[in-house]
């Protein structure tokens, strides 16, 4: 497969350095670092298989320049420079080359610092006293050390609401000399480049909205952007060698004409900054989405929230006043995206984000024309690990975040493998034992790929998840994938196998209660499947992630819902960033939402049902509606194994007790193809 010449191969000159094309991986906070910030063994895996995929410039994100206590990248003492040297290294090897985006909290990290190590101080003492048998002294030094850490927290909630204003200019001058030395240790340890972290403490005190300063940093535009500019004076002085890019992260606009962002410019002075930046000796501008909003979907937004490169226009607006490169980020999912915002003279350079955790080897397929496996912007495995302290993981991308220890392995000889089920996890079945090089056929009894795929794709902004499925369409005819539709494989299409990989997913069960035989309760996946068309009220059993996104799918159709739900919230599993557009959705068409309540009846006027109050008490509850619709989960199929004789693996809904979601799905099915 030999693709067109491509925009996104061409080299360009940035500063000093020479990048081999326009791919960029932008700053992502990952997880993978030491508990001390230094780059081990995952971030070095995981840094090197971007590059190796052909990414010729690499952002490490967040990178602090004094110890916090921040699970990020730290580059804060002379001994931390080893590990990055070995980072720069590794990615050198490859033809890449590697920029620290270096920023500092908004909050006073020393004075924290300080308050978290005397709660540790008192808590050491307190356990030296209990192992002396000194009670009294044990519990007085247990309480100092849990009032110091609720003081310390108590001022870290504070300091990331006012410390852009109450910051001393002395404070500020420290900052910044930890961000020259940082670069300094940078330059040391053979990394090529700094980003400026625009956002963060130098956003907060370039925005309006935030800084509230009366002094030389705050008021006019000219004193906001003022300590950013000397950031990068003080970098560029500490590291001569490095070329220095900024983040320019920019106040955009929500579809319905809010702003979005805070801790950043508006557009027309984020233009004016840029031309500033450049005859400050900025050799390049990222022109991003603005933060501090508390909702990272906010910067990082899911899929249907934003269109697509959303922030485009105003990089545009930019490279026409500036005569050094600019790239632009988010939401650009394609290799054609990227191909044409080059080819229109949009930007310079392409950062694609979570696009390359999908697939690290974009650039090598632009090369080739092989199809990449797109970015959902599903934000399940990225922006939810983040928020929640773990590390990032594509749910589409089995490898990622192990790429030391996972990857397709060779075959083992000539082999036929049999796939049953043409669902995400039978794709991906397929799609690892052909690249082994076996010989691989899917059955599927439907007329079409994707299982449970399609019906996810049928509520509101949620069209996009069908790209998992249209790259194993695009990809398994070029691996020799056989695809037979409307065939339900049989024990004589097995045993002409070597062996077959059964992945015949889950089927959606109802609730046995009285009245759950009527006609006029119908199964949540047939009205996503647009088998069944209600009007009228609707109440929705389970408040999980199908109930919620069936209701809106119902919301959508013109229905008027009431969800029934077990738990004590609703849509408990759902991604952080995209919980707030389902609320909102339910605010507006006033969904009543009945937590904490179970289902006991169906009758002809509604639902009755059992409400657990906040004292422990039940009471009685009944909703009236023309329908039900039952979403409370899913069962494994069952498939009849009988006169099979070949070997035979489960993977995805149907491999355990538990159905699976998307990631566990892909994992389970890439694991069993790759020990075939």
């Amino acid at each position: 497969m030999t693709a067109p010449a491509s925009k996104l191969l061409q080299p360009i000159t940035v500063g000093p350095l020479e990048l081999k094309n326009r791919i960029m991986f932008p700053p992502l906070t990952t997880g993978y670092e030491e508990r001390d910030g230094s780059i081990g063994e995952r971030s070095l895996a995981f840094y090197e298989r971007l590059a190796r995929g052909g990414v010729s410039y690499i952002v490490i994100g967040d990178v602090a320049p004094v110890m916090t206590a921040s699970p990020t990248p730290k580059l804060a003492t002379d001994a931390q420079i080893p590990t990055f040297k070995a980072l720069a290294d590794t990615v050198h090897k490859h033809g890449a080359k590697v920029a620290l985006q270096l920023f500092h909290p908004e909050y006073d990290v020393p004075g924290v610092g300080r308050m978290v190590m005397g709660s540790m101080a008192a808590a050491k003492a307190a356990q030296e006293a209990k192992a002396a048998g000194d009670e009294e002294t044990f519990a007085a030094k247990m309480a100092e050390s849990n009032e110091i850490r609720k003081q310390a927290y108590a001022k870290l909630h504070h300091d990331m609401q006012h410390f852009v204003n109450e910051a001393s200019v002395e404070q500020l001058t420290q900052i910044k000399e930890a961000i020259a030395a940082s670069a300094a240790r940078a330059q040391q340890a053979g990394i090529d480049a700094i980003e400026v972290h625009g956002d963060r403490l130098v956003g907060s005190l370039c925005s309006a909205i935030l800084n509230k300063r009366t002094d030389e940093y705050g008021g006019s535009f000219e004193n906001r952007v003022r300590y950013a500019l000397e950031v990068v004076a003080a970098i560029k002085e500490a590291a001569p060698q490095l070329m220095v890019e900024y983040k320019l992260p920019v106040i955009m606009e929500n579809p319905d004409g809010t702003p979005r962002g805070k801790g950043g410019l508006q557009p027309d002075e984020a233009c004016e900054f840029a031309k500033l930046l450049e005859g400050a000796g900025i050799d390049m501008i990222q022109v991003a989405q603005a933060n501090h909003t508390g909702n990272m979907g906010d910067t990082i937004p899911p899929m249907g929230a934003m269109p697509y490169n959303w922030t485009l226009p105003v990089a545009e607006r930019v490279k026409a006043l500036v005569s050094v490169p600019v790239a632009t980020v988010g939401r650009v999912v394609s290799v054609e995206a990227g191909e044409k915002i080059l080819e229109d003279g949009s930007a310079d350079i392409v950062a694609y984000g979570r696009s390359l955790m999908c697939d690290p080897d974009i650039a090598l397929k632009a090369a080739t024309g092989e199809p990449i496996r797109e970015c959902l912007n599903c934000n399940k495995g990225c922006v939810d690990a983040i928020q929640n302290r773990q590390y990032i993981s594509c749910v589409l991308n089995a490898e990622n975040g192990d790429e030391a220890t996972i990857a397709i392995k060779p075959g083992e000889g000539d082999k036929k493998i049999a796939v049953v089920g043409g669902g995400i996890a039978g794709l991906e079945a397929a799609r690892v034992a052909a690249k082994r090089g076996y010989d691989v056929t899917v059955y599927e009894a439907s007329d079409h790929l994707g299982g449970q795929i399609v019906l996810a794709a049928a509520p509101p902004r949620k069209d996009e998840i069908m790209r998992s499925v249209e790259y194993y369409e695009k990809i398994l005819p070029g691996l020799g994938v056989k695809v037979e539709l409307n065939h339900a494989a049989s024990p004589a299409d097995l045993n002409a196998a070597d062996a077959a990989i059964v992945a015949v997913g889950a089927h959606d069960v109802v609730i046995p209660v009285p009245g759950a035989d009527s006609d006029k309760v119908v199964s949540s996946w047939d009205v996503l499947a647009g088998k069944v068309e209600l009007t009228g009220r609707v109440a929705v059993i389970g408040g999980g992630l199908v109930g919620t996104e069936t209701a809106e799918y119902l919301l959508q159709h013109g229905c008027e819902v009431a969800i029934v739900e077990m738990l004590d919230k609703i849509a408990a599993g759902e991604s952080e960033t995209i919980l707030p557009l389902i609320m909102s959705d339910f605010a507006e068409h006033n969904v009543e939402q009945h937590v904490k309540t179970r289902l006991t009846a169906i009758t002809d006027e509604g639902v009755e049902a059992i409400r657990t109050t906040e004292d422990g008490a039940e009471e009685p509850v009944k909703i009236a509606c023309d329908y039900v619709v039952m979403a409370v989960g899913s069962k494994a199929n069952a498939f009849d194994l009988d006169g099979v004789t070949v070997p035979v693996t489960c993977v995805g809904d149907c491999s355990g007790e538990r159905t699976a979601d998307i990631a566990s799905a892909i994992r389970t099915a890439y694991h069993a193809a790759n020990e075939l």
